[in-house]
């Protein structure tokens, strides 16, 4: 298992568009993934998990994954968030 924790820069947060590329990225990989915010873990790969957390600008996000491909979904993750502007 390997984890990371990121903040969120994205001014209006991690809305219906940013959520969808990011679950979209978590999509290609095997592993399970899972994003945590203030306690709780949902799905990485499921839109309306990611849309539950209502995540808001500089709120404290950590990236869990675990499985065959563990290390290369979290720096997909990583690389998609930096890219997008989303979280650093």
């Amino acid at each position: 298992m390997v984890e990371k924790q990121f903040k969120v820069i994205e001014e209006t947060g991690i809305h219906a568009r940013p959520a969808t590329v990011i679950v979209q990225k978590a999509g290609k990989f095997n592993s399970d993934i899972q994003i945590e915010y203030k306690g709780k873990k949902v799905n990485l790969k499921s839109i309306m998990g990611v849309m539950s957390l209502g995540i808001s600008f500089g709120s404290d996000i950590k990236i869990i994954a675990e499985g065959s491909d563990e290390q290369e979904a979290l720096q997909g993750i990583e690389e998609t968030l930096t890219k997008e502007g989303l979280a650093e």
